[in-house]
């Protein structure tokens, strides 16, 4: 027996749990034994524990889990031509947007209300706006005033690298055991192209002479991480034709010195955000050269494509921000931390979790003994749990997968407009979500109108909702064996 999808929904969006849990457990669910079901057969125990319920370190667990990052660390000892100052600095976002900075007392504050209410969460994040490390004041009374209330959620920073190795004693004596370090470079050259300058030692370092610091400074603090076993996501950001190619100069560098993840994100350089990059003209890579160094980085580092390049202040699952219900002004002064949600929420998924893999480990098989060399791209308009369970006029992005011979593999996601406003939609916004599906061969949603679809069928892209609420993959193994299984191809031949 297992517990239907509409459970987690039900979950998330109710305070009644206790039916909700009853149903679980009575099909054999307890959090401490279906959970390890989840685990990849070849994953060691110790390092599944410490990604099993991270959305940025598990592509797996980011269906099921949420992250909240505070905006506690203002200050920045680097000037990226890729980030604006009047927009602060993150490491992981279109650079730096926050609504509110927080003190550490107000962000202990704020983490508690959103662990009340999101019970998804189980990741806290510092990502500036500025550098974790070199505000590290404020982020190290941030992280232990957390782990103190509360003690079961992991800890996690993002950095610039250039302060790291001064406090990789301290993130390991807190229990911080994942880190992410921005490196754009090992070539110092290339390094003197994106970053302006530095603040090291008291003073001001400029060109070639900066970047070889800043370059020292992240390979030291990656060698220190690895040897305190803490693990480590680095971030690239990909400018075309400025680190392009080098990026898998990069790739080498870090998997030598022991990364557990190369995430490469795309450029953003509108000129509205006022960046050196944006106004200069420097163009962002298109989904397809991102893509193309993805795929040339496969046998390195293991990569994230599921990255989002979340805000310094965003809450919630990858792909979602709900940080403005949580501005400060809206959470009590008094409030107390409230553990019933997330306890609950972890049963259900525990048991979800396993039959997810069960179903994903046939849909490959299914992929698999069909024995074709043919490949399908598949735009999946999901709101987490790892199924078919969003409208299609109501998505504001699609996750991609590509089923293949080697089995079912996703690729990346894909950020459009929300076609359906107010119950209509707007035909400027379907072109733009159409032009965003280049490439697509299926798209899977749980619900969509005849006109998007005809819409989409003239650009050469199928859309249904015949596998609404399905897991993702269980859908995308029946349409590769229907469309390429023995007698597809017996009954074409």
């Amino acid at each position: 027996m297992s517990v239907p999808a509409i459970s987690l929904e039900s979950l998330v969006s109710t305070k009644s749990f206790d039916q909700l849990l009853t149903r679980a457990k009575s099909a054999g669910c307890a959090s401490s034994s279906c959970g390890s079901s989840a685990k990849p057969d070849e994953m060691d125990s110790a390092l599944w524990q410490k990604i099993s319920d991270h959305p940025c370190y598990s592509e797996e667990a980011h269906h099921y889990f949420a992250r909240m990052h505070v905006a506690v660390a203002p200050a920045c000892n680097i000037q990226c031509n890729y980030c604006n100052r009047k927009y602060d600095c993150a490491n992981e976002s279109r650079p730096g947007v926050v609504s509110e900075k927080l003190t550490p007392d107000q962000a202990l504050r704020k983490v508690i209300a959103v662990a009340n209410e999101v019970p998804q969460l189980s990741v806290l994040g510092i990502a500036g706006p500025g550098d974790a490390c070199y505000d590290w004041d404020k982020t190290k009374a941030t992280l232990e005033r957390v782990a103190r209330e509360i003690r079961d959620i992991k800890l996690c920073i993002s950095t610039n690298g250039l302060a790291l190795p001064d406090h990789v004693a301290e993130l390991a004596d807190m229990n911080v055991d994942h880190v992410t370090i921005t490196i754009n470079m090992v070539d110092p050259e290339i390094g003197a192209k994106i970053y302006p300058w530095i603040f090291y030692n008291h003073r001001r370092h400029t060109g070639i002479d900066a970047a070889r610091i800043l370059h020292e400074r992240q390979m030291l603090g990656l060698e220190m991480l690895t040897a305190r076993g803490i693990l480590t996501k680095i971030n690239s950001v990909m400018i075309p034709g400025v680190n392009d190619e080098h990026l898998i100069e990069v790739n080498k560098w870090v998997k030598e010195r022991g990364a557990f993840l190369h995430n490469v994100v795309p450029l953003i350089s509108d000129p509205a955000h006022g960046t050196h990059f944006g106004l200069t003209g420097q163009r962002a890579p298109t989904a397809l050269e991102l893509k193309t160094v993805q795929d040339r980085l496969e046998g390195g580092v293991k990569l994230m494509r599921h990255c989002r390049q979340c805000r310094a202040d965003a809450v919630g699952l990858l792909g979602e921000d709900r940080g403005q219900e949580f501005t400060i002004d809206q959470v009590s002064d008094d409030i107390t931390y409230d553990a019933s949600k997330r306890k609950a929420y972890r049963e259900v998924v525990a048991r979800e979790r396993g039959d997810h893999v069960a179903a994903k480990s046939q849909a490959v098989a299914a992929v698999k003994a069909a024995g074709s060399g043919e490949t399908l791209v598949i735009a999946v308009a999901t709101k987490g749990g790892g199924r078919i369970n969003e409208h299609f006029g109501h998505s504001k992005e699609f996750q991609v997968y590509e089923a293949s011979q080697g089995g079912i593999s996703f690729i990346g996601h894909r950020k459009v407009e929300q076609y359906c406003q107010g119950g209509r939609g707007a035909d400027t916004t379907l072109d733009g979500v159409v032009a965003a599906l280049k490439g697509v061969d299926i798209v899977l949603c749980a619900k969509i109108g005849d006109c998007p679809k005809d819409q989409l069928a003239e650009a050469g892209i199928r859309a249904m909702d015949v596998y609404g609420y399905d897991y993702i993959e269980t859908a995308i193994g029946a349409l590769y064996a229907a469309e390429f299984g023995s007698e597809a191809l017996a009954a074409t031949a």
